[in-house]
């Protein structure tokens, strides 16, 4: 049996771990050709080791999404390695919180760069290739649909208090991601995103002393929820706790299969029936 994706070329940013890795995986499983992508070349090629062993093609471009010439890096190594883009999900990122009059510029700004610009770029990047194959398809009378899967956050839906800069980049998401689906529909590309609510993964979790963080291009940023605030936030999931990393990856799978070719400009909210 075929798998449903078989042939085609997926890049994820933020692969490495986390939700990101859980996707590269799924779409791999399918038959995807994946490029991976982390901050740090040990997780990143961890991955691409764990696609390989499973009988799956996967090639590694390490970097930050928020470096000024990232986009063009990423995809002129998905087209070097495997000539071709099918899937983009913009997946990289993480959380720098703090209430509005306590938010330095520096917060706000990076908060924008890797949620919103970062994902612009990379699209960007990729515009002539999609736009040119299309065309060429088109004039073949070929249909052959692309997809584009942004991710955002219940927090871009819905606000959240802490989080006035992550929430804006990504509420910037859903308007990126409509009006590109309006600009790539005659191009058969399909635009959509993923709000993820409560996904356990180590930015999420109750950390292991108070004082956790992850280092972000020299920043210390504290990571882990109160393990109090966590029970209450799964107490209001009416699905009764928070989702896996591999229930969240499913949910963007399901926009890059042939099934959803008719679907674009969408928001699905992956957060267990939380509103």
């Amino acid at each position: 049996m075929q798998k449903k994706l078989e042939g085609k070329v997926a890049l994820v940013s933020g692969s490495g771990r986390g939700i990101g890795r859980e996707i590269a995986l799924k779409l791999a499983a399918e038959g995807a050709s994946v490029v991976i992508n982390d901050l740090d070349s040990g997780p990143a090629e961890q991955t691409a080791r764990d696609v390989r062993a499973a009988g799956g093609q996967a090639c590694v471009c390490v970097g930050s999404v928020a470096a000024p010439d990232f986009g063009e890096r990423f995809v002129g190594q998905a087209l070097e390695q495997f000539g071709a883009i099918d899937i983009i999900v913009n997946n990289a990122g993480y959380t720098w919180d703090n209430v509005i009059q306590k938010m330095s510029d520096e917060q706000w700004e990076a908060m924008l760069a890797v949620h919103l610009t970062a994902p612009f770029r990379i699209l960007r990047a990729a515009s002539g290739f999609l736009r040119e194959t299309a065309k060429r398809e088109i004039a073949a009378g070929l249909r052959n649909h692309r997809k584009v899967v942004n991710i955002s956050s219940t927090s871009g839906v819905y606000g959240n208090a802490g989080q006035v800069n992550y929430a804006a980049a990504k509420a910037g998401i859903a308007g990126l991601t409509k009006a590109l689906a309006k600009e790539w529909g005659r191009y058969n590309v399909n635009v959509n995103s993923v709000a993820f609510g409560l996904i356990k993964t180590r930015l999420t979790e109750a950390p292991a002393d108070a004082d956790a963080s992850i280092d972000v291009e020299g920043r210390k940023i504290h990571v882990g929820v109160n393990p109090d605030n966590l029970r209450n936030a799964e107490a209001t999931i009416p699905l009764g706790r928070a989702g896996t990393p591999a229930e969240a990856a499913g949910a963007v799978y399901l926009f890059c299969i042939p099934e959803s070719d008719y679907v674009s400009g969408q928001v699905l909210v992956c957060g267990g029936g939380r509103p």
